[in-house]
């Protein structure tokens, strides 16, 4: 089983788990970068690298691209359009602004492209990556095979 089919696994375990700000322990409580972050331990044993303390408003009030940044430095850059279920997905609201959020691509189902994703005020969910969700993706990334 490749490492994204694996990394589509232990997300979909994720599933109803609370959203909790900076939170990153499946059933307990994660937020969307806790989400990456708790699918790649799973995956690998470890986390990538801690994210430090953020607020919840960290895109807006900081410098630079920081979740951009840390997913080139640990995962496989998939060409735009190139996503398959499995991989991790950044948006960002702007254009030219930070990616603000993350998440993983489920499979689509009849009704179209689906994102495993949390965010404030509801559990980690599997939704319809509408076309708005989709004009928004910012980068797409492969979880490595090794660490």
């Amino acid at each position: 089983m490749s490492a994204r089919e694996r990394a589509l696994a232990a997300a979909r375990g994720f599933l109803g788990t609370p959203y909790r700000h900076q939170g990153h322990r499946r059933g307990v409580g994660c937020d969307c970068l806790g989400l990456v972050r708790g699918v790649w331990r799973e995956l690998y044993g470890r986390g990538p690298e801690a994210p430090g303390p953020y607020s919840p408003d960290w895109a807006e009030t900081g410098d630079g691209d920081p979740l951009m940044e840390a997913a080139r430095r640990h995962f496989r850059t998939v060409p735009m359009g190139g996503g398959l279920a499995g991989d991790v997905v950044l948006f960002c609201w702007r254009n030219a602004g930070p990616a603000r959020h993350c998440g993983i691509l489920d499979e689509a189902d009849a009704a179209g492209p689906r994102l495993i994703h949390a965010y404030e005020g509801t559990s980690v969910v599997s939704s319809p990556l509408t076309p708005g969700w989709a004009g928004r993706i910012a980068g797409t990334f492969r979880f490595p095979d090794e660490v």
